[in-house]
């Protein structure tokens, strides 16, 4: 087949997927009316994912190159895009899935459609998890990733888009561990416009079913927040609490904001005190997602599916809120809103780590 053939390249960093491999390329056999390729990103896994992939590329009906390269997403992403050969670009987590089988021919299709040149479309996220588990969480979650609004867009919605725009908008950073599919969402947002595709996408709820919806969501928050407002100390020693959790069992908060704590305790006041700041000026434009998640639990009562229903109350707040609280008397409630939210969420974790621990004490 040749390159000039091709519509689309589909990147997927991998590492450790030998068990996975066998439903993504099963996945993607099963797309029709599109011709692409799949160029797999191997970041130095130590199981048997490159001989497995090296199996099911032989015998798959579309052409797939195993590449290798150090780990890291953002790294693990580039190396993929610079050998694609096609002009549409597909960037996927390994444990996406597409219920439909149209849902590529779909995604080119509205691209096209959209006549904009610098546009990036993402699919519209739905969690893979048993009906009975299927809460308000997740629903809320599954209505914020189809919003255009900043930091609503993630990775595991797909990024599709032409190749001029991700060479413009590009590459993927590498210099952090995390958050590369958020900061390129953010350009797309900067330079050009963001696209809702009209398939849904799959991802495995399987780490927020182990680690706690609430628990990883809450350790979500904070990274976001610590990333934007440039606290660095926060990720070079969190990052070393996080990996040594055990990931088979619920994420532990309490380590996590206990190190928040000392990091803070050992900083000067005038440094604390314009950490606080900071935070709340990143907070405060963010409180329409409590808004949000009224609207949302309304429309989730009522069983309407993710993105359908009004938002009358997010309107409100949008049109309102901003004119409200955007100066420095307003920016200044919500850090001490936020510290206050902070300790009492400290205090909660202390005493609930201490009624587990009495709990599961012998009885005397």
């Amino acid at each position: 087949m040749g390159a000039a053939s091709l519509e689309l390249s589909i990147i997927i960093p991998v590492f450790n997927e030998e068990a996975s491999l066998g439903s993504i390329f099963g996945m993607l056999s099963r797309q029709r009316e599109v011709i692409f390729e799949v160029l797999l990103a191997d970041g130095g896994s130590t199981d048997g994912t490159t001989a497995r992939a090296a199996s099911l590329a032989l015998a798959s009906p579309f052409p797939c190159r195993l590449l290798s390269c150090e780990r890291g997403r953002g790294r693990q992403l580039n190396v993929g895009a610079r050998a694609a050969t096609a002009e549409m670009l597909l960037f996927l987590h390994a444990d996406s899935e597409f219920p439909d089988s149209l849902a590529l021919r779909k995604g080119l299709d509205a691209l096209v459609a959209s006549g904009d040149m610098r546009v990036a479309g993402r699919y519209a996220l739905r969690f893979v998890l048993p009906a009975a588990r299927y809460d308000f969480g997740y629903y809320f979650y599954e209505c914020k990733a189809r919003l255009d609004r900043p930091e609503c867009t993630h990775g595991d919605q797909g990024f599709l888009l032409r190749r001029s725009f991700f060479s413009e908008i590009g590459p993927f950073d590498e210099s952090f561990p995390l958050l590369e599919d958020t900061r390129l969402a953010e350009r797309v947002r900067r330079e050009g416009r963001g696209l809702l595709l009209p398939s849904e996408i799959l991802t495995s709820a399987r780490r927020f079913e182990t680690e706690g919806l609430c628990e990883r969501q809450l350790l979500n928050a904070l990274i976001m927040n610590f990333a934007a407002i440039g606290w660095d100390e926060f990720f070079r020693v969190v990052f070393g609490i996080y990996r040594s959790q055990d990931l088979a069992r619920r994420l532990q908060l309490l380590p996590i904001f206990r190190a928040i704590r000392e990091l803070l305790q050992q900083s000067p006041w005038r440094q604390r005190f314009a950490l606080w700041q900071r935070t709340g000026a990143y907070v405060r434009p963010n409180a329409w997602q409590l808004i949000f998640a009224l609207d949302t639990h309304r429309n989730f009562r009522r069983g309407l599916p993710p993105g359908e229903g009004e938002t009358p109350l997010l309107e409100w707040f949008d049109r309102w809120y901003g004119p409200i609280t955007d100066h420095p008397p307003g920016r200044l409630a919500a850090a001490a809103l936020v510290w206050l939210w902070f300790q009492l969420t400290l205090l909660w974790l202390r005493f609930r780590e201490e009624e587990e621990s009495s709990g599961s004490s012998p009885a005397n």
